[in-house]
């Protein structure tokens, strides 16, 4: 799949699959931040990405930086939309610093990774009915 890419800071670094088997991208921050306790910031990743027709790019942070940094991203996941890609449409890693001092992140640090996932958009057929097999509601398997 080929996909338009735009850097905003020619310096920084492509995106790139670090082994044969990755199936997400890391994402660098493209300036230093420092992010207050118990708050949220919205961290540059230097990218914007033209996503394909029929894709959505998820934003997710790395699997070690809740842990090395304190950060987690309040919504779990971010979504790209397909028609997210203007000029001024940088895509920003979403982060909460759940812990109790100053997290700083430095210029060109690895902060999130991201993933193009497949999606459709839904057909609406209303109804009034819905089947008999009811589960029970919310936390019924539980």
């Amino acid at each position: 799949m080929r996909v338009k890419i735009k850097r905003i800071d020619k310096t920084m670094p492509l995106p790139e699959y670090k082994t044969p088997g990755s199936v997400a991208f890391d994402l660098y921050s493209r300036e230093d931040i420092t992010i207050a306790p118990k708050t949220i910031a919205l961290i540059p990743t230097n990218l914007i990405i033209e996503v394909p027709k029929g894709y959505m790019l998820a934003v997710t942070p790395r699997s070690s930086t809740p842990k090395r940094k304190g950060l987690l991203s309040p919504h779990g996941i971010g979504i790209v939309d397909q028609d997210y890609h203007g000029e001024e449409d940088e895509i920003k890693f979403l982060a909460y610093n759940f812990t109790d001092a100053e997290v700083k992140i430095e210029r060109g640090e690895r902060v999130a990774q991201a993933s193009f996932l497949r999606v459709d958009t839904a057909e609406w057929e209303e109804t009034d009915k819905m089947s008999d097999d009811s589960r029970g509601g919310f936390g019924s398997t539980g």
